[in-house]
């Protein structure tokens, strides 16, 4: 079914990689309108507050949904290993059990958010407690339609198909993004509107994206016999897709730290963090992205025991997320300031973010070159080597450095910090490419 199927082990490898890498670029831009268009309309209808409770709370948002992508990897892994391996049986069976874990995984952390926000929030010492506990009680309902989507997004993606998560997710931002207006700058709903928009959003990218999936459910993997649990294949995929969740949970805890110590500052602080963090985070999901297919692209040529292939992949997306970090790097050094200007009309949040963006946006190229060598690791499934290696980083360096620069230089300090700790895991993402590991896969059996 050549609609529903890419196969990425056959063709110029540059011109593959652009035409499978380009719709996730375009799915992660649109996601990250999301949270952007929430900042945006409550810097400028509900104020200071809002930016500050949608930017705390969104630090627990994205570190969940971080936990979602990477439970789910563990399914995308093995789908792309078994298609490029022709064992197409054994992939529906992984993708019937990623589907298992996706929607479980879902409820349970659904649950855990909207019992326990406001301890997570008293814990983080949020500014705007009020506004911070009614927009995290109510994406956490959201949560659900994250797990849900995910799992279906790495089901498509390891078959080579990224342009359907793509159109699902345009119809979930442009109705976000409607009932964004309606909610907050028209109807005055506060935060409780600009995350209500948001859920609403999730549950059309997930409904769409089931919709499609049973369209197409007996070559995906989504009948009755492939969904129901197999102890050995769920543990194949937890095995993979765990030390993923757990790097994406050990760099949000990081950030998490790091927010406590911006919290010490007043609320202007606080409100440009988030609207630097909003910035930096758009920017890096152009690298992210495309690392991300060059990851399938590179378990697709893996389990068909192409290596050369493989690396000639990871050696095309490292010149082209290099180039397009320094690019980046360059214009938000130099837009900072009508960059901000576009997310608060406050001067002195303006102020805080400009400096706070023109620090830490330098990471931008270390990013590049540590998420390059993890599409080795990734579609080789050494999943463990990334979990540790970012604990490296967002741990060993980032914390220690942000707790001794802060007491050092204050403020500035903890932004150093965050714009240099990456760097220490780029060194490391090399000697494992120099190592040759990544031509042994883990767990495809």
């Amino acid at each position: 079914m050549p609609a529903l199927q890419n196969d990425l082990t056959q063709g110029s490898v540059s011109r593959k990689l652009i035409r499978y890498a380009m719709p996730l670029v375009a799915s992660s831009l649109l996601q990250a309108i999301y949270s952007i268009t929430d900042i945006i309309i409550a810097g400028h209808y509900i104020g200071e507050n809002g930016i500050s409770a949608i930017n705390t709370s969104s630090v627990i948002m994205n570190m969940l949904t971080q936990l979602a992508i990477g439970v789910t990897v563990g399914g995308n892994i093995l789908v792309s290993q078994y298609f490029g391996s022709g064992a197409h049986e054994d992939r529906r069976k992984a993708a019937g059990n990623t589907v298992f874990i996706g929607v479980i995984a879902g409820v349970l952390f659904t649950a855990l958010v909207v019992l326990l926000c406001r301890p997570i929030l008293v814990l983080l010492k949020a500014p705007a407690m009020a506004d911070s506990v009614a927009y995290l009680g109510i994406c956490g309902v959201g949560l659900f339609f994250i797990f849900g989507y995910n799992a279906l997004s790495a089901i498509l993606r390891g078959v080579g198909n990224s342009r359907i998560p793509l159109y699902c997710i345009i119809a979930s931002v442009s109705l976000n993004v409607v009932l964004d207006i309606l909610f907050v700058a028209v109807w005055h709903m506060g935060v409780a509107g600009a995350a209500l928009a948001t859920i609403t959003g999730q549950a059309v990218s997930f409904v769409a994206a089931l919709l499609f999936c049973l369209a197409h459910r007996a070559d995906l993997g989504l009948l009755p016999r492939y969904l129901a649990p197999d102890r050995q294949v769920v543990s194949r995929t937890l095995k993979l897709g765990l030390p993923v969740a757990l790097q994406w949970t050990i760099a949000s805890v990081s950030w998490l730290v790091v927010l406590t110590l911006i919290n010490k500052y007043d609320v202007d602080v606080s409100a440009a963090n988030g609207v630097s963090n909003k910035i930096r985070d758009f920017c890096q999901l152009f690298v992210s992205a495309l690392t991300t297919g060059a990851g399938t692209m590179c378990a697709q040529c893996l389990g068909a025991g192409l290596y050369d292939r493989a690396e000639q992949v990871m050696k095309t997306c490292m010149k082209l997320s290099l180039g397009m970090a320094a690019l980046i790097v360059v214009l938000a050094e130099v837009l900072a300031p009508w960059l901000v200007m576009i997310f608060t009309p406050d001067p002195d949040v303006q102020a805080w973010a400009v400096v706070n963006l023109r620090i830490e946006i330098v990471c931008q190229i270390f990013y590049a070159g540590m998420f390059t060598y993890n599409t080795l690791a990734t579609g080789s499934g050494h999943t463990v080597f990334i979990m540790w290696n970012s604990f490296l980083n967002c741990i060993v360096v980032r914390l220690v450095l942000a707790v001794v620069l802060e007491h050092f230089m204050g403020i500035y300090g903890v932004y150093l910090a965050c714009g240099i700790a990456v760097s220490s895991s780029v060194p490391v993402g090399y000697w494992f490419y120099r190592s040759n590991r990544w031509k042994t896969m883990k767990n495809i059996r």
